[in-house]
């Protein structure tokens, strides 16, 4: 037997049994952990309270042996909040939606249990602490995340030099399937040519250049946010079910 304690973002919650449920979280030191929350479904828990998704918890488990590296469930004994994110998202439907599609693609770059994702954990943290305080328009944060995220996993586009060959920018095609834009030699069937604002918008949320990005045209920010909608749904083989629901 083993207590574990870590602080995590919760990222979805599912019912089990008449009162208990299953808490999936992204922790700072073991990646994705699911675990088992005993009694929070009952109407006084403040124990339940603690574990709602953007909540950023201290948390404790109690495990058998390698339980919490994904072999099974553990236990979520105790809980303390940290920050309570979603008492300024869930209030807001462009914040709610932005949120959830950050929760849901943190989630599917975590997808084995027990490792660590240190890098995706700060990001998904930095991102509902900046949404929660709407310092930024929601659809700018959540393609902030998506294209740091994609970049911490390996994927970072490229908004300058060619994806392909290196050659210096600024070059016009754009390919998802090759890494970003590219030059008039290496453009592939199925490239597209989007617009400078477009690329410049992107490069912007990437480096953290937000006086760049709060000051682009909302139909740049729309043409914007197709590219990183399709460079994700092809690094992940599949969309994400919570994007649709996003307002742009």
């Amino acid at each position: 037997m083993s207590l574990f304690r870590d602080d995590g973002i919760v990222l979805r919650t599912q019912k089990l049994g008449e009162a208990d449920r299953i808490i999936t979280f992204l922790t700072r030191g073991h990646g994705r952990v699911r675990a088992v929350a005993r009694g929070v479904r009952r109407t006084k828990s403040k124990f339940g309270a603690r574990l709602e998704p953007f909540s950023h918890v201290d948390v404790q488990f109690y495990a058998r042996g390698s339980e919490l590296v994904g072999r099974g469930l553990p236990m979520c004994t105790q809980s303390e909040t940290i920050a309570a994110y979603g008492g300024g998202i869930v209030t807001d439907y462009a914040r709610y939606t932005a949120g959830t599609a950050m929760l849901e693609t943190a989630e599917r770059f975590t997808d084995h249990e027990g490792e660590p994702a240190v890098q995706q954990y700060l990001l998904l943290v930095g991102g509902l602490r900046t949404l929660a305080r709407g310092e930024h328009e929601p659809h700018l944060v959540l393609d902030a995340f998506l294209l740091r995220s994609l970049a911490v996993n390996g994927y970072a586009p490229s908004f300058d030099g060619c994806a392909k060959c290196g050659l210096p920018g600024p070059n016009r095609f754009f390919s998802v399937g090759s890494g970003g834009v590219v030059c008039g030699d290496c453009r592939v069937p199925g490239s597209v040519v989007p617009s400078s604002e477009a690329i410049g918008l992107l490069a912007a949320l990437l480096s953290g250049d937000w006086a760049t990005a709060d000051a682009c045209e909302p139909r740049h920010v729309r043409e914007g946010s197709g590219l990183v909608a399709a460079y994700l749904h092809w690094h992940l083989e599949r969309g994400l079910r919570s994007l649709r629901y996003v307002e742009k």
